[in-house]
């Protein structure tokens, strides 16, 4: 009997502790089954968010960084265009200043000083180079690309664009051939006189003695010299030049470079040959005589410098070599130097419509009394368009 209940007791000791193990082997199997899924999602998930907050975090990185590189680039261009219009404004108080002493050391007894009072502002100062012979060629410029009377001036005024036809005098004071000039200044005031005794192998003179003149009556951006046998569009040139109007120093017109003639008795002959080298050799580059700008700056420096400027044979030659040495910026501009109709008008109905339009083979339009109405009416941009343009 006691035998018995010892075993009872046993049996429930171990009834218990496998009870216990059973709950407690049950606990660990369950654990080990259901905590992996839970902690894999977990991870999944944290991962996820991870990812997402890194993709955000990159685009807003990249968002910044894109907009610091405008910024940057905004700078850069903000920074540009202010040193240009630095150098411009330096460029303009240096030539103002040796204006002021040369004036000061000629003691004012330039023939500029017969102008009284200030330069008149203006954008374009064009002088058209004509002579004594070329009356009917100065009718046909003014029947076709210039304005006449009340327009001219509207034109100076309104747009600051200034036209005239630049002539000297002749030998003989007060000859039949000034007076002739007079007249027809009397008639249409559209002539600039200059301080210069006419002849074709003077056109390097003539050439220093326009800009020293038209520098001393108008302050303007820029200055053309055209010849009077040349069709010009007011409006498109005036839109060009005005690209160009924050550099200091331009230099603008068809660039060319050609042979150096040494033979004498021929057409463009150069006396001074020897100073280009070997024969045969080929000028600098330089704009084409036909028509060509310069900027307020290389005006003033020819008129301050005149006296000492070397003069080649060729008037375009002798222009180019005084900016030899000089900081400019030489503009090819093929626009200033187009063929007459077919060419120009081609080009006009393309939508490129040209300055200025000449025949190589004549230096000017051939026949240009006879022609130059045309070519105004087949490549003319339209009599509004310099009105309406905007520079």
């Amino acid at each position: 009997m006691m035998k018995n209940r010892s075993s009872d007791k046993v049996s429930v000791k171990w009834i218990l502790i496998l009870c216990i193990s059973s709950f407690s082997v049950g606990i660990l199997f369950t654990n080990r089954k259901w905590a992996p899924p839970n902690s894999n999602g977990q991870i999944i998930t944290r991962r996820r968010q991870e990812q997402e907050l890194k993709a955000a975090s990159e685009d807003c990185t990249t968002k910044q960084k894109l907009g610091h590189d405008k910024d940057i680039m905004g700078e850069v261009y903000r920074t540009h265009e202010a040193i240009q219009s630095l150098d411009k404004t330096i460029s303009s108080l240096q030539m103002e200043l040796a204006a002021a002493r040369s004036a000061q050391e000629m003691g004012n007894s330039d023939s500029n000083a017969i102008h009284e009072g200030l330069p008149k502002k203006a954008f374009v100062v064009i002088g058209i180079n004509t002579a004594f012979s070329s009356r009917k060629r100065r009718d046909s410029v003014r029947e076709s690309w210039m304005p006449q009377g009340e327009k001219l001036l509207q034109l100076e005024r309104e747009k600051g664009i200034v036209v005239r036809f630049m002539i000297g005098h002749s030998a003989t004071s007060n000859s039949i051939l000034d007076r002739a000039i007079d007249m027809e200044d009397a008639q249409h005031k559209d002539f600039l006189r200059l301080e210069h005794v006419e002849g074709y192998h003077e056109l390097s003179a003539k050439t220093k003695t326009f800009f020293s003149t038209a520098v001393s009556i108008w302050d303007a951006e820029f200055y053309v010299k055209v010849d009077d046998d040349v069709h010009v569009n007011l409006g498109t040139l005036a839109a060009t030049l005005a690209r160009h109007r924050s550099k200091p120093r331009v230099y603008m017109g068809c660039m060319k470079s050609g042979p150096v003639l040494s033979q004498k008795n021929v057409k463009y002959h150069e006396p001074e040959y020897w100073k280009f080298g070997e024969e045969g050799n080929k000028y600098f580059r330089h704009a084409t005589g036909q028509i060509y700008v310069i900027s307020r700056d290389l005006a003033r420096y020819i008129s301050i410098n005149q006296a000492i400027l070397h003069k080649y044979a060729n008037e375009d030659v002798s222009l180019g070599s005084w900016f030899i040495g000089l900081e400019v910026e030489h503009i090819d501009e093929r626009n200033m130097c187009c063929g007459t109709p077919p060419d120009c008008e081609w080009k006009a109905q393309a939508g490129n419509v040209c300055i200025a339009s000449f025949d190589w083979s004549c230096s000017g339009i051939c026949k240009s009394v006879e022609k130059i109405k045309d070519v105004h009416a087949r490549c003319g941009e339209g009599d509004g368009a310099v009105w309406s343009a905007l520079f």
